[in-house]
């Protein structure tokens, strides 16, 4: 009941200073209401002041939102296409390596959190320690169609920007989760991994991609030990401002010796990325 009495002070709020602002006379508050609404809703894709009936959504926006949910449910069940994202590193001159988690089918993997941090057997077994300075880690995490739609383009954004690094093969990982980078960083010996997912999708953003950056991975490692860059898709971080973010942090991991909490982006450097 409260909520309700804000958002409707909120939106009169808004109404009369969209009238102040346009110098509309003649118009009633119900219609500045749906003016200020649409001004609010040209700011965000989150559903604010949608239309109603009565009590209820109306028709359209119900409809918008079944099938805003129906896309983020495909996009957590949906399946990588590990052959054609390695065909397509491998035309690029990359190395790739097709990995699997202890996680054997999409069911298990979202029951199973913790299989989704461990490589499976066979997987570990076909890694190769050597001398690197990075390893990129691609995993379907919880949105195949973010790793799909953005992990090969942010990878071809930053590779100008760490020219004479030493890059161990990508591996490509089914059913993973972050973790999973640490177990193959530690195997490899690289002394950085950087693991692109899929996040969690939301009912404006099915495919939206994380990067999860690890000094000294190795199994046991916690979230406050990364940097994460989020929300890289075509409506939030451009694949060049993901791409700068990322080789910042790359850098001062390689300088610092970590990750985490204790490297933040310099507010000028966030400015000229955004």
């Amino acid at each position: 009941m409260y909520l309700r009495f804000w958002h409707k002070r909120m939106i009169n709020r808004q109404a009369r200073k969209a009238n102040e602002d346009q110098h509309v006379p003649g118009l009633t508050l119900t219609e500045m209401s749906e003016a200020a609404r649409e001004a609010l809703r040209s700011y965000t894709p989150a559903r604010i002041g949608l239309e109603r009936t009565g009590v209820s959504l109306a028709t359209r926006p119900l409809l918008d939102f079944q099938l805003a949910h129906a896309r983020a449910r495909d996009a957590v069940h949906a399946a990588m296409d590990v052959r054609m994202m390695c065909d397509e590193l491998r035309r690029d001159g990359l190395p790739v390596l097709a990995l699997k988690s202890q996680a054997g089918d999409r069911n298990t993997y979202l029951r199973r959190p913790d299989l989704g941090r461990r490589l499976s057997e066979d997987s570990a077994a076909v890694l190769k320690a050597g001398e690197y300075d990075v390893v990129f880690v691609v995993a379907d995490g919880l949105s195949a169609l973010a790793v799909e739609h953005h992990a090969l383009q942010l990878i071809r954004a930053v590779l100008p920007l760490i020219a004479g690094w030493r890059l161990a093969p990508v591996c490509m990982v089914e059913q993973g989760r972050v973790a999973v980078g640490d177990a193959i960083g530690e195997v490899l010996h690289a002394p950085l991994a950087v693991v692109l997912i899929g996040e969690r999708p939301g009912l404006s953003s099915p495919d939206s991609l994380g990067v999860y950056i690890t000094w000294a991975p190795q199994s046991g490692r916690k979230d406050a030990e990364r940097n994460c860059i989020s929300n890289i898709r075509e409506e939030g971080l451009s694949y060049p401002a993901a791409a700068s973010r990322l080789h910042y942090y790359m850098d001062e991991a390689t300088r610092r010796h970590l990750t985490g909490l204790e490297i933040k982006d310099p507010a000028e450097d966030l400015a000229r990325l955004l």
